[in-house]
């Protein structure tokens, strides 16, 4: 027959539960077919509860028309209130959803105790289908065969594997000379060529003599047995309690071998190595897996996976054909659980040791180092790990109600079209609560493992625990960036042995699929100098500059102490790909005691692929010959950055950042040399104008590529204005941009040739040291607000390029403060003409007024609205910061201080703006805000950022609705937010004005009233009403009698 798994759901009000009998009846969808009467028996019915039935009928009604539910009124609370049903049929894989939410009562309502009720279609689930199989299992006819333990088993076929599903030992299954039958549900595996069957007793009395397993498929009478006839007992045979059984019978054309596979664990030598924690591996190969084995029964050692040990051990399984990967990891029990491990090696028993395959590990196992994973998935000796395996980031919420929190055991199953991963337990978090799994936070933990492609569905629960075990899971999110994905599983249930229907793992489908920005994986390994104090706790940061762009800034940490004298340090990242790699920048924060550093080496890889298609035109064909002609090769990139230097304030040139290019082996370095041999003496002669030109040319690339190679020294000199109080105390930041040649970065302006720097009316000098950004195309320039006297009028700044000779203008004569101006502490300058700079008397306020006009069009204001969110506690006392990521560049860090609204800035309920302006920033991708966490009340409730942009005639809406606080959440204090399509608005874009108004010399003439403008155009259009001075303080400034004030209005 065929199963339909019903579920009945009684209300959650007063009274709500019966002692009566309920039966059911299902409705095919003709209406012609029933079921018949079907007597739920055994279901409790009680308030709040789920009660679950696996009801067999011989005919095929799903999807189901209608069900009719009823029940006897026996007994003495006979009245029942009815939540809902929902019928599962595996067969079909259809799950529907049938609402009541009435009484069946004679004394409730309308006195009905049998109702009809009808689907809510919108519910509906889709799920995997599966077919009804027995399995009949014979234990053999021999002295203490039989066995009180629990048996799991697992079947594998040519399209995949089951689950692994737990077989119930009530007190007479699995006895001596007895056969047991079992009803199961498979999905469709193909033809199935092996099944697993095991137990996890390992006392002496829970041996098993096992005979052999038939399956036979209820509908179609497909049959296969398994034979066995060995003990799975830990005295006899090889003393294992696992075993492999390959199919046999008319359907399978050829029985799979069962091979030993002989691995050897090599624990490494650093100090601590060793481990007491239980190891387990698990062989993946060309067909199938071993599943985890645990490392239990050693060949060559007593005391196993001691520091520099080589164990053996036996590994049988059906033959995998050639073992592609291993998975190796241990549970985290035992005081000493952290584990080094080396390396693995293996190979088939009786083939020669020239056979054998060595998968390289050489990382640790361990909560309290690297990236605290202890379950790694190694390949094979050459092929990176890193960069072949895909990182999973999930998010485990959970939910904002009384007693959700869990102190069980979490884990989850990640089910993809290429594969499935295993059971994974969710042990080590990224963001480090303390406490797991507690009311209304999120946990977030990453998985490292193959690709096993788009996700399907996800597996998740707990073993049940511990006090508090019951747990009220909200949803879980998993972040694929390599694949450009984000997925969503809303569960919003109890897993809990008495809540609702009593389960403590559920399957969950994905409700949403969200294409995010894609990332590739980067390997980075950093050799540290081997000389005296070479070491540093600093914090590292790096970039990495390609030709198709730059990554965002990568901070180089995890939980081991990194960067010591001598050591390498290996860190794999997720960043955006830049294409061919030309430099990179690297230093440190100079935190910390003994912060110096010195820098050995960089070695970057990462995976090219490569796309051969065949030009035929394709015509319409099956997926899998479209997918033959598009070959992707994957070769490794590898960069090597040589630096041997100091990074350090009291030594070689006292810089803490530095620019490497790579060494010789990239193209890149054989086209400069290549380039330069008969180019380089006329290239340099070359004016700035044609250079351009070859830079447009295509096949001169090379010659762009060429030149890019060499450090280049810029001096920069800053000009503080002459305006009271334009000096400033703050540190003052700068990074110079080159036309299509990266930026050096932000770097901060230190060492200059004056004591005291950025005085009124001063000309400081700096030097930065970067590679050659070609004809400069803007600088951003900010200080960081501190000291006693932080506001700065910044008059210009000058940069020379000494290799070039060339002198760059950047005017500014605006204010970098707080409390001036439009608020704002850092600026973006665009270059100048000389004539600009150099004052004539006669057209000397003509030409900075077009300057003005010209920098306001070359730049884009933006005007951001940040709104709180109305909840107790929402309002922050810390410092806010944002920066918004376009398609071309991003603004670096902008503070907002300065709101235009309100003097308390970031209070319950409340939107505050500030202005942020930039060049060239290409379309908005992207925002991240955050704040530092400083100040009383610091936890912050962000509910959404609004950017308007008039220039470009767009306004996007950025929604939140999190917490950015450390005891709330994730406990992230800073978020990375993508605008909702939906809500973007476009209009006709504005167009700066410069407006000049001269104000009478007479009697009380000026004002200090709010004074706007509103312009019409010919055809009666006109704009919107613009006041043109942007606070009091400005009112009371300008239109003085027998003034000229100019503004700058966007309209």
């Amino acid at each position: 027959g065929i199963v339909y798994n019903v579920a009945v759901v009684t209300g959650d009000i007063r009274g709500a539960g019966t002692n009566s009998k309920i039966h059911v009846i299902l409705h095919g969808s003709k209406g012609l077919k029933n079921s018949g009467k079907i007597f739920l028996e055994g279901g409790e019915f009680e308030r709040a509860r789920t009660d679950l039935f696996n009801v067999e009928i011989a005919a095929l009604l799903s999807p189901l028309s209608r069900v009719s539910i009823g029940h006897d009124n026996c007994g003495v609370s006979s009245g029942w209130f009815c939540e809902k049903v929902v019928v599962y049929c595996p067969f079909t894989g259809i799950e529907q959803t049938f609402p009541c939410g009435k009484w069946l009562d004679e004394d409730e309502g309308d006195g009905l105790i049998e109702r009809e009720l009808y689907e809510m279609v919108s519910l509906r689930q889709r799920r995997l289908k599966k077919s009804p199989w027995s399995l009949w299992i014979w234990t053999s006819d021999i002295k203490n065969a039989g066995t009180d333990a629990t048996i799991f088993f697992q079947v594998y076929g040519e399209k995949g594997k089951s689950d692994e599903m737990k077989l119930d030992n009530n007190s007479d299954n699995f006895e001596t000379g007895q056969t047991d039958k079992f009803m199961i549900e498979l999905p469709d595996l193909g033809t199935f060529y092996k099944l697993r069957i095991w137990h996890e007793k390992r006392n002496p009395f829970a041996g098993w003599h096992l005979n052999k397993v038939t399956l036979l498929k209820t509908l179609t009478k497909e049959k296969y047995s398994f034979n066995c006839g060995r003990w799975l007992d830990i005295n006899e045979d090889d003393n294992e309690i696992v075993r492999e059984l390959p199919a046999e019978g008319s359907l399978v054309t050829e029985v799979m071998p069962v091979i030993k596979y002989r691995v050897t664990v090599c624990t490494g030598t650093v100090s601590g190595s060793g481990t007491d924690a239980n190891v387990f591996v698990c062989l993946i190969g060309d067909q199938g897996d071993t599943g985890e084995r645990v490392l239990y029964n050693c060949i060559n050692t007593v005391n196993k996976f001691e520091k520099g040990n080589a164990d053996e051990f036996f590994v049988e399984a059906v033959t995998l054909k050639q073992v592609r990967r291993v998975r190796i990891g241990h549970d985290g029990k035992g005081g000493s659980s952290g584990w080094y491990l080396a390396k693995v090696i293996v190979r088939e028993e009786g083939q020669p040791e020239s056979e054998a395959v060595e998968f390289p590990c050489y990382r640790w196992l361990d909560k309290n180092e690297d990236d605290g994973q202890i379950v790694r998935e190694l390949v094979p000796a050459g092929e990176s790990a890193m960069l072949k395996n895909v990182s999973y980031h999930i998010s485990v919420k959970t939910g904002d109600i009384p007693g959700a929190s869990s102190d069980s055991k979490v884990f989850i199953k990640l089910y993809g079209e290429k594969a499935d991963s295993s059971k994974e337990p969710l042990l080590v978090s990224d963001n480090d609560l303390g406490n797991y799994f507690e009311r209304g936070r999120v946990d977030e933990f990453t998985l490292d493992m193959m690709d096993i492609g788009k996700i399907n569905r996800i597996l998740i629960g707990h073993d049940n625990v511990g006090l508090r075990s019951g747990w009220f899971l909200a949803s879980v999110q998993i972040t694929v960036p390599v694949q450009g994905r984000q997925y969503m599983f809303p569960c919003n249930r109890w897993l809990d042995k008495d809540e609702a229907d009593g389960r403590v793992e559920v399957e969950v489908y994905p409700s949403e699929i969200v294409p995010i920005e894609k990332l590739i994986n980067y390997e980075v390994s950093v050799v540290t100098g081997d000389v005296r104090a070479a070491g540093t706790n600093a914090k590292v940061f790096m970039q990495i500059y390609g030709e198709t762009g730059k990554t965002e800034l990568i901070i180089l940490e995890n939980r081991s102490n990194n960067f010591e004298r001598g050591a390498t340090d290996i860190f794999k990242r997720e960043a955006a790909d830049v294409g061919k790699i030309y430099k990179i920048r690297i230093g440190h924060d100079g935190t910390g005691i003994g912060d110096g550093w010195f820098l050995e080496s960089v070695t970057i890889k990462r995976l090219a692929t490569k796309k051969t298609e065949s030009d035929k035109k394709k015509k319409k064909k099956s997926e899998e010959e479209e997918e033959e002609q598009t070959k992707v090769e994957e070769e490794m990139d590898v960069y090597t950055f040589v630096a041997h230097r100091w990074l350090a304030r009291d030594e070689g040139d006292k810089e803490l950042v530095v620019e490497l290019v790579p060494e010789g082996e990239s193209e890149l370095e054989g086209f400069s040399k290549g380039c330069l041999g008969h180019l380089g003496q006329e290239f340099h002669k070359l004016t700035l104008l044609s250079r351009n030109k070859i830079f447009l040319k295509a096949d001169c690339a090379g010659i762009f590529w060429a030149t890019c190679f060499h450090e280049n020294t810029y001096e920069v000199r800053v000009l503080t204005g002459t305006v009271g109080g334009a000096g400033t105390d703050a540190n003052v930041y700068l990074s110079i941009y080159g036309v299509g040649r990266g930026d050096t970065g932000e770097r901060q302006l230190r060492r200059s040739n004056n004591l005291n720097k950025f005085e009124k009316g001063q000309v400081d000098v700096f030097t930065v040291k970067a590679i050659d950004l070609g004809e400069l195309k803007k600088l951003r320039i900010r200080h960081d607000n501190s000291g006693a006297s932080p506001s700065w009028y910044l008059e210009r700044v000058e940069i020379v390029d000494l290799k070039e000779s060339i002198t760059y203008y950047f005017p500014c004569q605006r204010w970098l403060a707080v409390e001036e101006d439009d608020g704002q502490i850092v600026r973006e300058l665009v270059p100048v003409d000389e004539a600009f700079v150099k004052k004539d008397s006669e057209n000397d306020g003509q030409s900075l007024a077009t300057l003005g006009l010209e920098q306001k069009a070359k730049s884009t204001t933006y005007t951001v609205k940040v709104k709180t969110g109305d909840k107790k506690n929402a309002g922050t006392d810390a410092n806010v910061f944002i920066t918004l990521y376009g398609s071309k560049d991003d603004t670096g860090i902008v503070s907002l201080k300065a709101s235009k609204i309100n003097k308390n800035k970031f209070e319950r309920g409340k939107v505050d703006e500030f202005t942020v302006e930039s060049v060239d920033l290409g379309d908005l991708k992207k925002i991240k805000i955050g704040h530092d966490n400083k100040g009383n009340s610091n936890g912050w409730f962000l509910e959404w950022v609004e950017i308007d942009a008039p220039s470009l005639g767009q306004c996007l809406k950025f929604p939140c609705g999190r917490w950015l606080d450390k005891s709330e959440d994730d406990g992230a204090i800073e978020r990375i937010i993508f605008p909702a399509e939906l809500q973007t608005k476009e209009y006709i874009p504005f167009v700066p004005y410069e407006i000049t108004v001269y104000t009478s010399d007479i009697f009380g003439a000026g004002t200090d009233a709010d004074v706007f403008v509103v312009l019409y155009g010919s055809d009666g259009i006109c704009t919107q009403q613009k006041s043109l001075c942007l606070n009091k303080r400005e009112q009371r400034m300008y239109f003085e009698r027998n003034s000229v004030n100019q503004f700058i209005v966007e309209v």
